[in-house]
């Protein structure tokens, strides 16, 4: 996020798009909430009606992965009808003739016919946002889990620099991570192309500084392997070996029966764990480790505040926080490595060689934490970033882009759009939530949500058995025709391993992230 949590209650206008956000992220939702409570204005994107878009005073209903399209319409209103921030835009960006040249091929009109939502509310829309600033904008999996997740990203960030919105509290453009910590993952060099600290392996000096400091040689200068790479390794048998560390690949990929396949073919696999798992199944080592209310170490969250994680009681038998396993195995690899507690790795290590996190150290969030970058033990941290429009780049990048469709669109023979996502009570793959009571009492099972429109044509009813099919597989769960899913679109989770999404979701992925189309895939639903 360029901006905090803070911000939300106080915002004047926010544009929630693609996020659902009252059950994945139900903290931050509240905040949301309370901005409408004290007099602002949320203005909510999404094909279904969730339960954020019961607050909003406008609930765009567009349709499955047109998001791009709307955005380039809003935009093309702005320029227009000279309602952008000239000032900003001129002293502030680059690349507004080229945005300028593509936004002109999304008058309203084809914006609506893409997008479903009509041309007079693109209009509305649009210079409802350029009245009020800053304005926030706000989004989640919903813009990123697409073929063409990296350009609705930059298509956001285009419409808020374009308004004037980034680099301001109460505005700027605000992903809510996914998961627990993948904020913190990110930070820390769990990806391919950088070292801790988003520094660059291309980066010479940046290799340099990390050979120095792990006394190591010959650190690669070119990105590693991505998900989607290692999983199709392993059934090559490119890839060997496979470490996976607290995921349950399994139940999260796309196409379950190409991931089983995939780990099924690796000659060794080892996972760490705190409970057994779809994943662990495939495993010849499962070390049991600590959870996180077992251990001591930091979280960074989605608005790059890192705080403090405490031990709440003794994990048991004998598992072991992860950075003890990884310490173990190195040094029967004969590397002795130096630090021997979570703050060691932080203090000594980690805020060492990573300069956005250099002040941050451990007497510095003993209470709220601190958000980076804070390069100095003097920094207060950054609640907001590229304030007032000076970017860390220098200038803030437009970058014009053109809307895709999905993958996969519904045809004769799988006449419905299946998007999915998460559900209040459960959390992702319910490795911990499944084992609450509680919680599968009020939500035992997993349903296909339908319009009521598609329920009534096709005679199913609310509890009704309905087998949802793809190209790549089946599954057999409870209709729930409802009044918040348009029609053509079914919506699912993957929180249950019989009717787990994911058996039919479609393995294709963005270009460059190589993130998965979870949101988009063609289905057809008979009654079972």
């Amino acid at each position: 996020m360029t901006n905090s949590f803070g911000d939300f209650a106080r915002a004047k206008l926010i544009l929630a798009i693609g996020t659902n956000m009252t059950e994945a992220h139900p903290v931050a939702s509240s905040f949301v909430k309370n901005a409408v409570q004290n007099g602002g204005e949320l203005i909510v994107v999404d094909p279904r009606r969730t339960g954020l878009a019961d607050h909003a005073s406008q609930h765009l209903q567009l349709r499955v992965g047109s998001d791009i399209a709307l955005l380039n319409g809003l935009m093309h209103v702005l320029i227009t009808e000279d309602l952008y921030d000239k000032e900003y835009v001129k002293n502030c960006c680059t690349g507004f003739d080229e945005l300028k040249k593509k936004v002109m091929e999304y008058p309203p009109e084809r914006a609506a016919e893409i997008s479903g939502v009509d041309a007079e509310t693109i209009r509305q829309v649009a210079r409802k946002l350029a009245t009020v600033r800053p304005a926030m904008l706000a989004y989640t999996l919903g813009i990123t889990e697409h073929t063409c997740g990296m350009n609705n990203v930059l298509s956001c960030a285009n419409l808020q620099m374009l308004l004037g919105n980034v680099g301001f509290e109460c505005g700027g453009v605000n992903p809510l991570r996914g998961q627990n910590n993948v904020q913190g993952a990110c930070d820390m060099g769990a990806l391919p192309n950088v070292f801790p600290g988003y520094q660059q392996v291309a980066d010479p000096k940046a290799r340099a500084k990390f050979e120095a400091a792990w006394n190591v040689k010959g650190l690669p200068d070119k990105p590693g392997l991505m998900m989607p790479q290692m999983m199709d390794g392993l059934a090559s048998g490119k890839v060997k070996a496979f470490y996976i560390f607290g995921e349950n690949l399994a139940n999260t990929e796309p196409d379950i029966r190409h991931v089983e396949h995939c780990l099924d073919s690796a000659e060794f696999l080892v996972c760490n764990d705190i409970f057994p798992t779809e994943t662990t199944r495939f495993a010849d080592v499962v070390f049991p480790v600590a959870a996180w209310s077992e251990n001591d170490g930091t979280f960074s969250n989605s608005e790059r505040r890192v705080s403090r994680v405490r031990t709440v009681s003794e994990p048991p038998g004998v598992a072991k926080p992860n950075w003890w396993v990884f310490k173990e195995i190195a040094r029967r690899m004969g590397q002795e490595w130096a630090s021997s507690s979570a703050q060691e790795l932080w203090d000594n290590e980690i805020s060492v060689l990573a300069p956005a996190l250099g002040g941050i150290k451990y007497r510095r969030i003993e209470k709220d934490g601190l958000q980076w970058p804070a390069p100095t033990e003097e920094h207060p941290g950054t609640p907001t970033l590229h304030r007032d429009g000076k970017f860390t780049c220098g200038l803030g990048n437009l970058v014009p882009v053109d809307w895709t469709p999905p993958a996969e669109v519904p045809d004769k023979e799988y006449p419905f759009v299946l998007s999915t996502g998460r559900r209040l009570f459960h959390y992702h793959t319910r490795t911990q939530t499944g084992r609450c009571e509680g919680l599968n009492d009020l939500l035992g099972e997993e349903t296909a949500d339908m319009s009521r429109e598609d329920g009534i044509a096709m005679g199913i009813q609310v509890g009704d058995k309905v087998r949802v099919k793809s190209r790549r597989g089946e599954v057999v769960v409870t209709a729930n025709p409802t009044d918040r899913v348009p029609k053509g679109m079914v919506w699912m989770a993957f929180h249950f391993r019989d009717g787990c999404a994911n058996w039919l979701t479609n393995p294709v992925f963005d270009p460059v992230t190589q993130t998965a189309e979870y949101k988009a895939c063609a289905v057809k639903i008979e009654k079972a």
